[in-house]
């Protein structure tokens, strides 16, 4: 549409009309873009109402572009040009991506906690050793399921991918995204979420560590 805007020049009383699939498309294009926010936005208030802390949540939400790169990366290869159908296939591929690394954040937390009791009823408190402890704890126990998730989805998919006949260009380009999203998305499962749990938890413990230094100089001054 922009070439022909550019580059023709219709006499005066004539003019081009696009209609058929491209009006199709070009309305299917703007509703695209009030489904996507909402979809996202959605996902976030469940996330936060399953965590009730905003540094799970956006943990979930910052690692989710991570899984869509596998998507991007076979649309590539593929050829395969944006439409809705691709588009659909991403909006499902950062749901299941949303949810393993919910799961994954729940095994983390729950070896954590883990740890935690452990060293308080030996007297001591936990540092970034058992931090790194409980994360190599919760992360190994996650992998035989995620990979078990995967080889689930993939064998589901991988026939609706390279299937033929009525429908199965549209079906193709859903499944296509989800495919290459899956490998990255365990990636980003079993590496990236653990990294970004590290981080924060080192954080918190940093700031929990400074603020007892600093209650217990003013003991001391007082």
């Amino acid at each position: 549409q922009q070439a022909v805007a550019g580059e023709v020049t219709f006499p005066q009383g004539y003019y081009a009309t696009w209609s058929g699939q491209f009006e199709n498309m070009e309305r299917a294009k703007e509703k695209m873009k009030v489904v996507v926010p909402v979809t996202l936005a959605l996902i976030f208030v469940l996330l936060y109402l399953n965590f009730r802390r905003l540094t799970e949540t956006l943990i979930v939400m910052l690692s989710v572009p991570f899984a869509l790169v596998g998507g991007v990366w076979l649309m590539w290869w593929l050829d395969y040009q944006m439409s809705v159908a691709v588009a659909v296939g991403f909006i499902a591929l950062a749901g299941v991506a949303a949810e393993t690394g919910v799961i994954m954040l729940i095994y983390l937390d729950h070896a954590w906690k883990a740890v935690c009791a452990r060293r308080q009823a030996e007297g001591r408190e936990a540092g970034v050793a058992e931090l790194y402890e409980a994360i190599m704890e919760g992360a190994v126990e996650r992998v035989r399921p995620k990979m078990m998730t995967v080889v689930a989805i993939m064998a589901g998919l991988l026939p609706i991918m390279w299937g033929t006949g009525t429908g199965s260009e549209v079906m193709s380009r859903i499944a296509a995204p989800m495919v290459g999203g899956m490998v990255s998305s365990t990636v980003l499962t079993l590496a990236v979420i653990p990294a970004l749990y590290a981080l924060v938890k080192q954080w918190a413990l940093r700031r929990s560590a400074q603020s007892f230094s600093n209650e217990r100089w003013r003991g001391e001054a007082t």
